[in-house]
């Protein structure tokens, strides 16, 4: 709506994961690097965690744009499954009819699979996102995936994503074996302020129009103290900013814009709980996702 009045190409601020407009603060970059690392080294385990909205799904996307040539990827969403159920969604999303076919015939068919890819001179990469959802009997399953080799070398690499209570699940004593075999792990950090900045401008400038708005220091501060640096809110709040710029047809936003919004979207209380709450807790993860009409299965 407010595209032609900014003169931008595209919205700037979409919740998609769109890896076109991926940001590298100095932890997505890091993150970004043992990513490509551990895939590249065909490491048997990575770890990759992050809060919710700080561009885990986007990093994911972005390495899996840069090294699609060199590996071919499955990758999963939707861990609340049994070990049937998620081998059944590997093999699917490998290209494989794993129609009708119990456990037995889906690890055969997916050995198979991974033979003929390895004997080709290629490897597969698995990646599991949302794997904190994972019951510790499905995370043992999946170290047994990694057990599928050849006599020199490993025929499938895992990529577990998740929210930092995957890190929790994975110190439980049961799983020390799958935790010693994670030969890679990186964790993304919010934001700071300054990056907060150089985000929004740097999405700006992908969208087209780096000077569609000026934001005045105390209108980044705002943003940054309701945000607390997670990217997908500041998605959030600087698409309000932009349609109220628009309706006010204006330029500029300052600070009181940006309390305005947060108090008309109820900021605080939806995205983080209550201020006694906060400190403890963190993110209400559910209130979150519900706000982003992100359904959990």
């Amino acid at each position: 709506m407010y595209e032609t009045y900014f003169h931008l190409k595209t919205k700037p601020f979409e919740l998609a994961p769109n890896p076109d407009f991926i940001y590298l603060s100095a932890t997505h970059k890091k993150a970004l690097q043992y990513l490509n690392y551990g895939v590249t080294e065909k490491a048997s385990f990575v770890l990759l965690t992050g809060e919710i909205g700080t561009g885990k799904t986007t990093l994911i996307t972005d390495l899996i744009r840069r090294l699609n040539g060199n590996a071919t990827f499955a990758r999963i969403f939707n861990t609340k499954v049994n070990s049937e159920q998620l081998l059944a969604m590997i093999n699917e999303d490998l290209g494989l009819d794993a129609k009708g076919k119990g456990k037995v015939l889906l690890l055969r068919q997916l050995y198979d699979f991974l033979i003929a890819q390895h004997a080709k001179g290629g490897h597969v990469v698995l990646v599991i996102d949302e794997a904190q959802n994972l019951k510790p009997d499905l995370l043992e399953e999946i170290r047994m995936l990694s057990n599928l080799e050849t006599g020199t070398s490993k025929l499938v690499q895992i990529v577990l994503v998740g929210q930092p209570e995957l890190r929790e699940s994975l110190a439980a004593p049961n799983l020390r074996q799958l935790r010693q075999r994670i030969s890679v792990n990186c964790h993304i950090n919010p934001l700071t302020r300054d990056e907060t900045s150089a985000y929004i401008r740097h999405r700006l400038e992908v969208a087209g129009n780096r000077d569609a708005v000026s934001f005045s220091d105390d209108s980044l501060d705002e943003i940054h103290a309701c945000c607390k640096g997670i990217p997908r809110l500041v998605n959030i709040i600087c698409d309000f900013l932009l349609f109220t710029a628009y309706v006010e047809e204006t330029r500029a936003i300052d600070a009181a814009m940006v309390r305005d919004i947060a108090k008309d979207l109820d900021f605080e209380k939806l995205y983080w709980g209550s201020k006694e709450q906060t400190g403890k807790q963190g993110i209400d993860h559910s209130a979150l996702l519900n706000a982003l009409g992100i359904r959990r299965s």
